[in-house]
């Protein structure tokens, strides 16, 4: 941060990337590096990684999760948001 300009921290905010935005490659290796990290309970069952990498895909394509890049630490994550249109 440059001492002269105090805003750009302001500019430090994740900001959502839709996952089309992304190659095939750069988004597996997004939902792996998810996937991997995050050891999410699934329930009973075990998945397979490439289970788990095809849930968190739909998941993003229904609008469930979405890609977050945040400036602050240059690192991309997947957020879990609400379903659109699902009602409190």
């Amino acid at each position: 941060m440059h001492p002269m300009y105090p805003e750009e921290e302001e500019d430090l905010t994740p900001v959502a990337i839709p996952y089309t935005q992304l190659s095939a490659d750069a988004l597996q290796g997004v939902i792996e590096s998810f996937v991997l990290r995050e050891g999410t309970e699934y329930g009973e069952r075990e998945f397979t990684l490439e289970e788990k990498r095809l849930h968190v895909m739909h998941q993003l394509e229904r609008g469930e999760a979405q890609i977050m890049f945040d400036p602050q630490s240059q690192s991309v994550d997947i957020v879990v948001t609400q379903k659109p249109g699902a009602s409190s």
